[in-house]
């Protein structure tokens, strides 16, 4: 047995609150699903589960706030029958197999005493059987491994998606899978259920369960103001509903009611220019909304207020506590890119415009291997010393719409290429500002980049987010006069700065980082 235990979703969490269950007891889970959504003081953030097994048992309810470190499910570790999709009849073999199996545990399993911790630790109590705990409704049955040789087709998923799949009719064994290694995700299930409605001319897709794919905030949305989700199309990733179309239903409920009243009270609507209806005599501006609209923005307005004034309470106190524990120092340092930004050209000129690549991609690439170059300043301050990071991963400051910043990580940022890179910041940034982010992409940073280039600032003066030691700014590119060689000439210039713990390192080690980036910049072919 193991905890599946509330984690921290940054060095300020203490506490979130379980939002939604992504599994069910009895389902199998491989290392790496989202089995929950947990709602932070910033966002709402798909948890994976770290290791492999069965849910035994769920612990906490939806809903429920609770702090970092609780037991939110129990996780069977033991080694288990392997679990498959079964392409052809149930053999008599396998059969007999499942009906001799051990007998079967009673529904009200009480926790065991010295469970132990997700770590794969065996506990006290023996855990139920996998096989036992599968629902009979599934599309999914546990078999012996000689009964893949017989036919049995294998197909690597998660079970949040074999769960939808048998919902839906969808033959996971007839689903390419996008995944890594060929692995079958919910969006493969989805797409192969459109398909099929598309050439039906149906739309059955989430009418067996209700169940339609949306953000975690726009299920909120729709609950406060009472709108069903099955009736809305979705703009978001994969057709999923966001909280932008919750509202424009709202608008267009509300337009729809005001031109049934005045069609009722005899007189012709007359369109103003900015597309809004109103009776003729009317010479002042109408409501922005009608009643229900008016009620619907209510509750939206306060529940952004509420999330506003959350997350803004979650950076005072950590950004409070770094400037009060953190003894900072800063240097700044401007940085020649006209090496850099030629070669960019040249680089983009042969590719097409989704995969061109911007400053941004080689100021990263750069960081990333200057501070494993420098690795004094990549790792974190702990117990009065230094720890140093176990890789280069990078969190970048993003700011949201609706104000506030989050800084998702990019694992491993000196291995991957300035293309990788690339490809990895566009998406984070996009599932940032819509709120699909998972935990693994929320924790970890051992140094944070923040690059205010688009929003025209020159220089970018941080503040360290604990445990870290420093934090990188980059402001916009600017051409100035600059002298090269001995020559004056208009370059392409950012300027870099850096602010550090004065406890992990000295000005001396700060001044090699940033001269260490600017070396590389200079040589962005090789980066």
């Amino acid at each position: 047995m193991g905890e599946f235990r509330m984690p921290a979703l940054g060095a300020d969490m203490a506490e979130g609150t379980l939002t939604e269950w992504l599994v069910s007891p009895g389902d199998t889970v491989a290392k790496g699903d989202p089995v929950a959504v947990i709602e932070t003081a910033k966002s709402d953030i798909e948890v994976e589960c770290f290791e492999s097994g069965t849910v035994a048992r769920l612990l906490a309810e939806p809903g429920t706030v609770l702090p970092v470190g609780t037991a939110l499910a129990i996780i069977q570790t033991a080694a288990a029958p392997v679990t498959t999709v079964d392409a052809t009849a149930p053999s008599p073999e396998a059969s007999r197999a499942r009906a001799s199996g051990p007998p079967a545990v009673p529904s009200n399993r009480a926790r065991a005493p010295h469970v132990s911790r997700c770590d794969g630790a065996p506990g006290a109590a023996q855990p139920p059987p996998a096989a036992q705990m599968l629902p009979d409704t599934t599309a999914v049955r546990t078999v012996d491994p000689p009964a893949l040789a017989r036919g049995t087709v294998r197909v690597e998923t998660g079970p949040l998606v074999r769960r939808l799949a048998a919902e839906h009719g969808i033959d996971l064994t007839a689903v390419r899978g996008s995944g890594r290694g060929g692995r079958v995700t919910r969006a493969d299930v989805e797409h192969a259920a459109h398909q099929r409605d598309a050439a039906l001319g149906t739309r059955s897709f989430g009418a067996v369960t209700g169940r339609v794919r949306a953000t975690p905030y726009a299920r909120r949305l729709a609950v406060e103001l009472s709108v069903d989700l099955a009736v809305l199309t979705g703009t978001g990733e994969n057709g999923a509903v966001r909280a932008a179309d919750v509202r424009e239903h709202l608008r267009a409920k509300a337009r729809a009611d005001r031109r049934q009243s005045t069609a009722e009270a005899g007189e012709p609507a007359i369109a103003r220019a900015d597309g809004v209806e109103r009776p003729p005599g009317a010479t002042g501006a109408l409501p922005a909304a009608a009643p229900t609209t008016a009620a619907g923005t209510t509750a939206d307005a306060a529940a952004q207020a509420r999330r506003a004034a959350a997350m803004r309470h979650a950076i005072a106190e950590l950004m409070s506590r770094s400037k009060r524990e953190v003894p900072h120092y800063y240097l700044s340092s401007t940085l020649d890119l006209g090496a850099a930004t030629h070669w960019l050209h040249g680089h983009n000129r042969g590719c097409p415009v989704t995969e061109r690549l911007v400053p941004a991609a080689l100021l990263l690439k750069a960081t990333a291997l200057a501070v494993r170059q420098v690795p004094q300043l990549n790792g974190f301050w702990q117990e009065n010393g230094f720890v140093p990071g176990d890789g280069v991963h990078l969190g970048i400051a993003v700011s949201l719409r609706d104000g506030g910043l989050l800084t998702p990580v990019i694992h491993d940022a000196d291995a991957l290429t300035p293309a990788a890179l690339m490809a990895r910041l566009k998406d984070l940034v996009r599932r940032t500002r819509t709120g699909r982010l998972r935990g693994t992409e929320v924790s970890g940073a051992t140094l944070t980049v923040s690059n205010l280039g688009e929003q025209g600032a020159e220089t970018v003066y941080g503040v360290i987010h604990p445990p870290q030691v420093a934090l990188v700014g980059f402001g916009t590119v600017v051409e100035r006069p600059w002298a090269v060689d001995g020559l004056i000439g208009v370059r392409p210039l950012v300027t870099a700065t850096l602010a550090a713990d004065h406890r992990a390192s000295d000005g001396a080690t700060g001044a090699r980082f940033l001269a260490a980036v600017d070396r590389l910049l200079q040589r962005p072919e090789e980066l």
